[in-house]
């Protein structure tokens, strides 16, 4: 089935025999403006195994593009309304979704526990709105401070976001021909955490490649993370009626000490001729920008996560991602952690490149993890092993391990990312 609910789209299939249970699929962020259309599934070979496996699966394409938590939400539920009052009532719902659909994931089952039975969030945003974007904005401060500080590149009430981005193209590209660009480009890569790792077919450079870590960490900021930070910007601030940032009283240093990249901005640096202390110095003293209290606690509200499990949550993701970094995972866990609620929590992760760079196997593993755990009450941690969901992936044959044809061995792997660089518990204070 197909068709419009209000505003929103929606896909649903709904397999002869159906076991009662129905997968509800959030889709990943829709850039302002652009097409937007309802998914099901995350791929083909995903949306056939579900099936074929007598599940059913529906998504909506929700109201609106861009940073559209407040219409998912709703869309997401009025689908699931409409899924049980014409095509029965599922036995269990489990919610799960992609980048965007992964914060939309979490968010569903805090803001609706009772209609679901598990979550599964792949490569998801779970630091929450608030943390995300202050992390965009302090790559993109860096970035001004280091390397345009004259320039009219603007970081927040952006009012031409396509001459906004274009600037930032134009100035990082002069940056990334010089040594000491290069060097400032890894700072600002190091403050957020960005992986030095690009292309999921390439092996990944050692942790002393600096030159290939620095064009990695580069090839994320030009081709991926900057869209956001200079240009997707303008569509949050309206959404939320002000910025709502902030990075005063941000200790720059801080962030780069807890950085596993900062080796590696020290050798540029020093390759580079420049006084490391000095740019640190500068940063910090030029860290000003407050947010706007209204609309800092929309992105709040749209979404923050407090940590109170009601259900069983599986994530995953894959340990190169550059748009949304592993550490997401970190400040997820350690919200749940403190609510008390980790029992309910286990993570995976895939060593390679890419943002959502999951083979079908891998991810037919993953669920059938997450549907053990519901069928008997309990994680089975020796599933979890990365030994034993390689192979599992490996059983479900070529065609599913791949990634836009190019042929992969699946990859799960032992892997705890680093902290968070400014998480964001909801309800936490925002400074004024």
């Amino acid at each position: 089935m197909t068709g419009k609910i209000g505003a929103a789209t929606y896909a649903i299939e709904v397999p002869s025999g159906w076991n009662g249970t129905l997968f509800l699929y959030s889709h990943g962020y829709v850039a302002p403006g652009s097409a937007n259309g309802a998914q099901a599934a995350p791929s083909g070979d995903a949306r056939t195994w579900l099936l074929g496996h007598h599940f059913a699966i529906a998504g909506s394409s929700y109201s609106s593009t861009g940073w559209a938590l407040e219409d998912a939400f709703k869309d997401q539920i009025a689908l699931l309304d409409f899924f049980g009052s014409h095509l029965g009532k599922p036995r269990r719902v489990i919610a799960w979704g992609a980048s965007l659909g992964g914060i939309v994931t979490a968010g569903l089952v805090q803001l609706h526990p009772g209609r679901f039975a598990a979550a599964m969030p792949l490569c998801g945003v779970l630091a929450g709105g608030i943390a995300t974007w202050n992390a965009e904005l302090d790559a993109a401060y860096a970035f001004k401070t280091l390397l345009a500080p004259g320039s009219a590149l603007q970081l927040v009430h952006i009012s031409d976001p396509d001459a906004n981005r274009q600037l930032a193209g134009q100035l990082l590209n002069a940056a990334a021909a010089t040594p000491q660009g290069r060097a400032r480009l890894a700072l600002v890569a190091a403050i957020i955490d960005l992986p030095g790792w690009f292309d999921p077919r390439l092996p990944e450079p050692a942790d002393t490649e600096y030159a290939a870590r620095v064009l990695a960490q580069i090839d994320w900021e030009s081709r991926v993370d900057f869209n956001f930070a200079f240009s997707y910007r303008k569509e949050v601030e309206q959404r939320a009626g002000g910025n709502p940032s902030w990075n005063q009283g941000v200790d720059y240093g801080g962030l780069l000490a807890g950085s596993p990249d900062r080796p590696e901005v020290q050798a540029l640096y020093s390759q580079a001729g420049l006084n490391l202390q000095t740019d640190v110095r500068a940063l910090n003293a030029g860290a000003t920008i407050k947010a706007e209290p209204t609309a800092a606690a929309y992105l709040d509200r749209f979404i923050s996560f407090d940590g109170g499990l009601g259900v069983p949550v599986l994530s995953m993701h894959t340990t190169g991602d550059g748009l949304v970094i592993p550490p997401n995972e970190t400040a997820y866990a350690q919200v749940v952690g403190v609510a008390g609620r980790q029992e309910l929590l286990r993570q995976v992760f895939v060593h390679r490149a890419g943002h959502c760079t999951f083979t079908t196997a891998e991810t037919i593993a993953a669920v059938q993890v997450l549907l053990q755990r519901l069928d008997t009450g309990r994680w089975d941690d020796a599933a979890l092993e990365p030994a034993m969901l390689n192979a599992t992936a490996l059983a479900q044959g070529a065609t599913a391990n791949q990634f836009f044809g190019f042929a992969l061995n699946p990859s799960f792997v032992t892997f705890k990312p680093p902290p968070y660089p400014r998480p964001f518990a909801k309800g936490s204070p925002i400074p004024t």
